[in-house]
């Protein structure tokens, strides 16, 4: 993992709200955990070999790269905004049904879709009723921080 991975990591979980994260990816190791509740700290320890220098890169900063390229123009209405950079999936597992679909109507706590992030599925669920009305992204595409995923009416 280099700088930019890494960097990019820590603003991930920054935006957050999980309280602490361990990623292992080979011999190289980092965990972060917030400091204090309501603090906002975070403690981040990494550990890496020599050999991990010239270890080649993940892909995750070339998704978040073409991600920035396509981002559509902002939606009318209101919308519900990635709460981090993922990968958007929409079902729970390859073959299943959509947890939503447009004209759908949900409950707050629903699972809207899955952002996967390094490897971490992270469930986005409804924070109030609405109602979908457009889906904005489609499966498997990766998504940018704040990035609008549907526009919704409020009910």
């Amino acid at each position: 993992m280099d700088f930019k991975e890494i960097k990019e990591l820590i603003r991930v979980f920054d935006k957050s709200e999980l309280n602490k994260l361990k990623v292992k990816e080979g011999e190289f190791e980092i965990s972060m955990q917030r400091g204090f509740e309501n603090s906002g700290v975070i403690t981040t320890t990494a550990v890496a070999p020599a050999a991990m220098a010239s270890a080649p890169t993940a892909a995750i900063p070339a998704a978040v790269a073409a991600s920035t390229e396509s981002v559509p123009a902002a939606p009318k209405g209101e919308t519900i905004n990635a709460p981090m950079v993922g990968t958007y999936y929409a079902s729970p597992s390859p073959g299943a049904a959509a947890f939503i679909k447009e004209g759908d109507t949900v409950k707050k706590g629903q699972t809207l879709c899955i952002l996967e992030a390094m490897k971490i599925m992270n469930e986005v669920e409804a924070e109030f009723d609405c109602k979908i009305v457009s889906i904005l992204v489609e499966n498997g595409n990766p998504v940018e921080y704040d990035m609008p995923l549907f526009v919704i009416e409020k009910l």
